[in-house]
């Protein structure tokens, strides 16, 4: 059996496991926030801008602790909350923040009129602090399935399966050339991306987050 086919298996098997229907529980709370108010909305755009090189399970901390100071503190607020709680990287993403707020009340209004591309564009080109990876994490998190977060967990099982070669850096193309690997692997395995994703980080790390 190819390192691919016993991924493959292996996600199978994990299906009919608790961890399968942690998963399916984590994909129905993503299809769920479709419905959020847009200040929900920005509040996991905020908690994606948080997870850019910093731990996902922290940045979840923090969203919850600091979600009203997102919506309404200054940037210099959020600079020192962040830095109170401990953030990487207090400075920057403060001002990611408060610089996205201007998109926050026409948040609906953009995720119902653009699809595909055009929405992951659309957000990489408007919100600071947003690539690929980060804008996909947050259209996932808000419960579109089509998008992959390709970070350094996920190159590292694709690289020791035998799916892909290390990338020397993840340009534009280059991640959208692993979207479409992963893509083809999903269908293969008769799964989501989003759901893809959520198993290959269970398989790398051991946990399912969000």
């Amino acid at each position: 059996m190819s390192k691919r086919k016993d991924l493959i298996e292996t996600i199978h098997e994990l299906q009919t496991t608790t961890v399968g229907q942690t998963i399916q529980v984590r994909l129905e709370e993503f299809w769920e926030k479709r419905t959020l108010s847009n200040d929900d909305v920005f509040s996991e755009l905020c908690f994606c801008i948080l997870t850019a090189n910093f731990s996902a399970k922290r940045a979840i901390d923090i969203q919850s602790q600091l979600t009203t100071c997102f919506l309404h503190d200054s940037q210099t607020e959020i600079m020192r909350q962040l830095r109170t709680c401990g953030y990487r990287f207090p400075n920057t993403r403060a001002m990611y923040i408060t610089a996205s707020r201007e998109h926050k009340d026409k948040l609906h209004d953009i995720l119902s009129t653009l699809q595909g591309e055009d929405l992951r564009t659309w957000l990489i080109e408007h919100i600071k602090g947003f690539g690929y990876k980060e804008a996909s994490h947050f259209l996932r998190n808000i419960g579109y399935h089509d998008y992959a977060i390709i970070d350094s967990h996920i190159i590292d099982i694709l690289v020791r399966h035998a799916i892909i070669d290390k990338p020397a850096s993840i340009t534009k193309r280059r991640y959208l050339d692993i979207e479409i690997i992963l893509r083809e692997l999903a269908t293969e395995t008769g799964i989501t991306l989003a759901a893809l994703d959520l198993y290959l980080w269970y398989l790398e790390t051991g946990n399912i987050l969000k």
